[in-house]
């Protein structure tokens, strides 16, 4: 690691796979496992973080999740990886999923998804990885979105800290929903 760049352009890290959707890898009703599809969306995360970093990583979080359009056998499933944010020993890798229907061409955006990834060493601790150049305003987007869902996930979990939630305050939220308290 003492080669290591100090910074690296988005595109040098960035990951596409494609794999043929076969009837082994579908649910019961006949369209590609979700939890497929996560194994995938963990290996390519895990691809770019590595490129990026040049050592090894593991998933910290997945902070969204969105699955936009079953994916059907038979059709061409290609994810693209890039890594959107850096931080000290940590990356957020956005991943694109697209299908395409191999006999006509039609595309549609399956999925979109968001893995922080932390770099580490041969003895299991955190390592620094390169900063990001930005070269342009997609690249500026994609790393500010990711400040956005880090700050609002900090803003979450101390909001909800078991240890000082107090449900009284948050009952009027539940009014219009469908649940019945009973204590």
């Amino acid at each position: 690691m003492t080669n290591q760049k100090k910074f690296k352009r988005v595109e040098e890290s960035q990951v596409t796979i494609s794999e043929l959707m076969l009837p082994n890898r579908s649910n019961f009703n006949g369209k590609i496992h979700g939890g497929y599809v996560l194994s995938l969306l963990d290996q390519i995360a895990f691809a770019c973080a590595s490129k990026h970093s040049g050592t090894y990583c593991v998933t910290a979080s997945v902070d969204t999740v969105d699955f936009l359009a079953p994916i059907e056998i038979g059709e061409l499933l290609t994810m693209k990886a890039s890594v959107n944010y850096v931080g000290r020993s940590s990356m957020v890798i956005g991943i694109r999923v697209e299908t395409e229907n191999i006999q006509t061409g039609e595309k549609k955006h399956c999925n979109s998804s968001y893995f922080t990834m932390v770099a580490k060493d041969d003895s299991g601790k955190s390592v620094n990885v390169p900063g990001l150049i930005l070269d342009n305003d997609h690249d500026i987007r994609r790393f500010t979105k990711s400040i956005k869902r880090i700050n609002y996930k900090k803003h979450r979990s101390d909001e909800f800290d078991e240890t000082d939630f107090v449900s009284e305050n948050y009952l009027h939220m539940l009014e219009d929903y469908k649940v019945k308290i009973e204590r």
